[in-house]
């Protein structure tokens, strides 16, 4: 079993860029693909980011497309999400998401993954 905690959120202006990081214990990101999601309040969680297995294969929102990426560091075991361009709208806490089972692919809907971190708040102001 994996544990998660982010850190990295923060407030920045619109415009700035944010880091977030999800670092594991209990076992090696490099066993599972993983997903970063985000809720705003009075809104559903909603698909962020995701990497496959390998990292081969990245996924993202329309909405972050070309503003947001993901990566994963295997050596310090975390995965990360680099954000760029930031928006008022992309305020909300943000969860890193493993997927276990050893599936390959990342998947958009958070039912699919079965660990979870606590969140990090990130706030944009305009």
């Amino acid at each position: 079993q994996v544990q998660l905690v982010e850190s990295g959120g923060g407030l920045v202006q619109a415009g700035g860029s944010l880091r977030l990081s999800c670092a594991a214990s209990g076992r090696t990101l490099s066993s599972y693909a993983m997903g970063w999601f985000r809720q705003a309040p009075g809104k559903e969680r909603e698909f962020v980011a995701s990497g496959s297995l390998t990292f081969s294969i990245t996924d993202y929102a329309d909405s972050v497309k070309g503003r947001f990426t993901i990566s994963r560091d295997n050596a310090k075991n975390t995965v990360a999400l680099e954000m760029n361009s930031l928006k008022p709208e992309d305020t909300a806490v943000y969860y890193c998401a493993a997927r276990g089972g050893g599936l390959w692919g990342g998947s958009r809907s958070s039912i699919d993954y079965d660990y979870w971190g606590q969140g990090t708040q990130v706030t944009v102001s305009s």
